[in-house]
């Protein structure tokens, strides 16, 4: 199924959860980061269950130090 990051296209499995995106599409730690699926903030306790649908919009924010 096809599905956006952050303006970027990607074809990912079925069943495919926001933490496989993460780690096994992405390579990208969980660590600092804020994920928002069709424009609502998922919960770092949820990425395990929220299961991913063809033509998904998914945000992801890192966080950055500084003032």
């Amino acid at each position: 199924m096809d599905i956006t990051v952050n303006q970027q296209h990607y074809t990912v499995p079925e069943g495919c959860t926001v933490q496989s995106l993460l780690a096994d599409v992405l390579n990208q730690s969980p660590k600092g980061l804020a994920i928002a699926v069709n424009q609502t903030i998922v919960s770092k306790a949820d990425w395990e269950q929220e299961l991913l649908n063809h033509g998904d919009h998914i945000i992801i924010i890192t966080a950055t130090q500084g003032g």
